[in-house]
């Protein structure tokens, strides 16, 4: 079973994290999610339990109780949805208008001098 786990301290570590969990039964992996940029913890991580009845346990022991002076939440992991790769977060496009006029004056003046003054040589 995998088991979501929220509202955890960014101090908690994926080692007292399965510590909490293995109470209950065997615990396959246990990991804080990082941020890539910062490498600090999101608050947030999994668990991953082979048997089902000792993950409900420690689902219903654990939920809203407190851990590391945070009240966590912890529920059955729902599967991840398959979503397309290209980071497009919903229907339409936002943001900016590409078409027809407006926006900036293409023309003749401003931009880069592509003439043959300095920078590459085209």
């Amino acid at each position: 079973m995998n088991i979501f786990v929220a509202k955890l301290n960014f101090r908690t570590t994926s080692e007292e994290l399965e510590e909490l969990f293995a109470q209950f039964g065997t615990v396959d992996s246990a990991k804080i999610i990082m941020d890539r940029e910062t490498d600090r913890s999101k608050g947030f991580g999994f668990v991953e339990m082979p048997d089902e009845e000792d993950g409900q346990a420690a689902i219903d022991a654990l939920n809203e109780t407190e851990f590391h002076e945070r009240t966590i939440v912890v529920k059955k992991a729902r599967p991840r949805e398959e979503r397309p790769r290209n980071n497009n977060r919903g229907g339409g496009r936002g943001g900016y208008d590409r078409g027809g006029r407006g926006g900036y004056d293409r023309g003749g003046r401003g931009g880069y001098d592509r003439g043959g003054r300095g920078g590459y040589d085209y």
